[in-house]
């Protein structure tokens, strides 16, 4: 899939690493091995070697602001990193995949862990550390192998290693999520970048992924977070695959100052440009999430628009990118309409549904499906052409305004219960 570009904003390679003063990597410790209760241990050859063990490292201390899930359960990897995170600063992040560490009596005990291996192998404090699992909840995480991979994990850091530590991430991701865009803060040259982990159990409720984004702008504590605050309504929060919200979402944000800008503390226009960077890291890796929804064949994006106020637009928008009914249609290619005017119908907003129109679009053409809350005739031939796509957008218009949004979703597909009927395995 293309990125969504903007003016002024030029895509470069390196991800979380593209950013001057930033070093990660990755590393397989085991995790993946280790087997389930009541289970015996699998020989390692049984399982393909995958990285599960992550780091990116700041050579000096950064800026930094969080996001974290809405879930009442939270994983101990978020209440450790929130503690850590309370003066607005960290140097490193260390995340494993495979065990989410959510539920565990010791989980707390373990992140701490994580934290002070990570510090040691650094040199840096263990509050300077954000950590973050993902995984399978509930099973006691295993400090053993991580404590064991520390050493490699940190001599491996290199400005290169954004590819290592993206793999690490990954769980049933079937593609990497990641970008970075170079800018200009003034006449300063400035680069941000970003990787995220996120296909299942994913929906627009803070914040659907663990997601890692660095800069090397300058930016004050306080502002960061107003700048990741706000984005991630516009972009995280409008992704839905299955309706599920993670227990350990998070996304965090590390800025250097090694681009050498004007410390940014106070809402200007420099502000805003760090902002709209912000913006298009985050909005195109939503997009690669949706796009690689667990068993998903199609990216479905609904704009709606000409909406009496932004909340409205994205009620609705939302709430047809969440229709079970709705994303099966789209998986059989079936212009089935009626369930896109059922789901705007259902949502939580107040409009005038006579009002209502709808368009399916694709690369390959667009078609009118309803107008006024009525269908309208179309070619069913015409529509299974457009539906072909693995793009496909929905254009709702409310005809009462002037405000819009846009949301991000997948198809409904026979392989997502296949991967989530057995997911443990």
């Amino acid at each position: 899939m293309e990125l969504q570009q903007f003016e002024g904003f030029t895509p470069v390679d390196g991800g979380v690493c593209a950013a001057k003063g930033f070093l990660a990597n990755g590393v397989c410790c085991g995790l993946s091995h280790k087997a389930l209760p009541g289970e015996e241990e699998k020989p390692k050859e049984d399982k393909p070697k995958k990285n599960d063990l992550a780091m990116i490292y700041a050579e000096n201390p950064c800026s930094a602001a969080a996001v974290y899930t809405t879930n009442k359960v939270k994983g101990a990897p978020i209440l450790v990193t929130k503690a850590h995170l309370e003066n607005g600063m960290a140097q490193a992040v260390i995340v494993n995949s495979v065990n989410a560490n959510t539920c565990n009596p010791d989980g707390v005990e373990k992140a701490l862990k994580m934290c002070s291996l990570a510090a040691e192998g650094l040199k840096l404090q263990p509050s300077d550390i954000v950590v973050a699992s993902t995984g399978v909840i509930g099973q006691v995480l295993p400090i053993e192998p991580i404590e064991q991979a520390i050493p490699a994990l940190v001599e491996g850091l290199t400005s290169d290693g954004n590819n290592r530590a993206m793999e690490a991430i990954m769980t049933t991701d079937t593609r990497p999520k990641q970008l970075a865009v170079e800018f200009k803060i003034g006449d300063t040259v400035c680069r941000m970048g970003g990787m995220l982990k996120g296909s299942g159990m994913i929906h627009p409720n803070m914040a659907t992924t663990l997601t890692f984004i660095t800069t090397d702008a300058a930016i004050a504590p306080a502002m960061l977070q107003q700048a990741l605050s706000d984005v991630v309504k516009q972009t995280l929060n409008r992704v839905s695959v299955d309706g599920d919200t993670s227990t350990n979402d998070m996304v965090c944000v590390m800025a250097s100052g090694k681009a050498g800008n004007p410390t940014i503390k106070k809402n200007d226009a420099n502000y805003e440009t760090l902002k709209k960077a912000l913006y298009i890291v985050m909005m195109n890796l939503a997009r690669m999430m949706a796009r690689d929804g667990e068993g998903a064949t199609k990216l479905i994006t609904c704009i709606c628009t000409k909406a009496a106020s932004e909340q409205t637009a994205e009620t609705v928008a939302k709430s047809v990118i969440t229709s079970s009914l709705f994303k099966t249609a789209m998986f059989g290619e079936d212009a089935n309409w009626g369930r896109i005017l059922c789901a705007i119908g259902y949502a939580d907003a107040e409009f005038n549904i006579n009002k209502v129109s709808v368009d399916i679009a694709s690369a390959a053409g667009s078609i009118a499906v309803c107008r006024e809350g009525v269908g309208v005739e179309f070619s069913e031939e015409t529509a299974k052409t457009v539906l072909s796509e693995e793009e496909i957008e929905i254009l709702i218009s409310l005809n009462e305004g002037e405000a819009g949004a846009i949301a991000w979703g997948c198809d409904l597909t026979y392989d997502y219960v296949k991967i989530n009927g057995d997911y443990r395995s």
